[in-house]
């Protein structure tokens, strides 16, 4: 028996431009086959980022965030996950959305800020779990990998799977694949990562290439399905059985 199929759409961020972003997750989620479930898009999917004054102007209230994915999510009966520079007044956070076909949605704020976000952005304080077609799933940001405590949070939650969005740079791709495969292991869980692919060329920002490399991990930490950088789609099915024998066999989480 497997479970529910989920997707990365593996994609290129232009940063600064949201309507051109949006256009991108619209047209990548269509295209993705019926049996997808999740469709995970990375951090800043929406938005990008730059570390200096426009990235307020690229940045979406929630209502204006939830604007773009609820049609993509309710056309294509598929809950979307995807990042953003969300404004809440005049203060700034690097957000995920999850929204369902129905219009139901969560919203995660990072909680560990890296590099020059921390001059731009306020970090979250919450914590998010949210119900899926793979059973709850824990909410977590890139460089939230690196901090232990948040994979024992999860774990205490009893979460099926971890829902990761990143931007990580190429120069550090084995430290995400890395992470990734010790916080589906250390929790015994099913982790699905979409991270950012392409180059930030913003004219008076720093340059970036990011690592790509989404992937799918097992509850046994070892890689399922994985890709380079190319823009393309990975799809893989959860399967619940997997995760059932996996935690019976450790004993560390009590199976359903």
């Amino acid at each position: 028996m497997t479970g529910p199929t989920v997707a990365v759409p593996q994609l290129a961020v232009a940063d600064l431009r949201p309507k051109r972003n949006a256009a991108t997750i619209r047209e990548r989620t269509g295209a993705l086959p019926d049996d997808v479930r999740v469709a995970l898009f990375p951090e800043y999917a929406l938005t990008g980022f730059v570390a200096d004054d426009r990235v307020a102007d690229a940045a979406l209230t929630r209502p204006a965030a939830l604007d773009h994915l609820a049609p993509v999510a309710a056309d294509n009966d598929v809950d979307v996950l995807a990042g953003y520079v969300e404004r809440d007044g005049e203060t700034l956070y690097n957000a995920a959305a999850y929204v369902r076909p129905d219009g139901t949605h969560a919203v995660y704020r990072k909680r560990h800020l890296w590099g020059g976000e921390a001059s731009m952005l306020e970090a979250g304080s919450d914590r998010v779990v949210v119900e899926t077609p793979a059973g709850d799933a824990g909410l977590l940001t890139c460089y939230d990998l690196n901090f232990v405590g948040e994979s024992a949070a999860m774990t205490d939650a009893g979460v099926d799977a971890l829902f990761v969005v990143g931007a990580w740079p190429a120069a550090h791709s084995e430290n995400w694949r890395l992470l990734c495969r010790a916080r589906a292991l250390d929790g015994v869980r099913w982790l699905v990562g979409a991270g950012r692919t392409g180059r930030r060329d913003v004219p008076g920002a720093r340059q970036a290439t990011y690592a790509g490399r989404s992937l799918v991990v097992r509850p046994d930490g070892a890689v399922a399905a994985a890709l380079g950088r190319d823009e393309r789609d990975l799809t893989f099915a959860l399967d619940r059985e997997v995760l059932d024998e996996q935690r019976a066999f450790v004993g560390a989480v009590d199976a359903d």
